[in-house]
């Protein structure tokens, strides 16, 4: 899972609510997390202890994009 703050979409304002702002302020460079990461991130999550990764990706839809939700 390759994780670019500077290309998502989510609303202004979720990046203080986001695991990667948590974790590392705010990525200056792409994160990529293997599965067993990504599942771990998941897990402490679930469990309260860190905010979830509230990454939007775009996906390109002809000349347009289009706004979805990964996390």
């Amino acid at each position: 899972m390759l994780i670019d703050c500077d290309t998502c979409r989510a609303p202004e304002g979720a990046c203080r609510d986001c695991v990667m702002t948590v974790l590392l302020e705010r990525p200056p460079a792409p994160v990529e997390l293997d599965e067993s990461e990504a599942t771990a991130l998941g897990a402490l999550a679930e469990a309260g202890l860190v905010p979830p990764l509230r990454l939007v990706r775009g996906v390109m839809s002809g000349s347009s994009r289009i706004g979805r939700d990964i996390a």
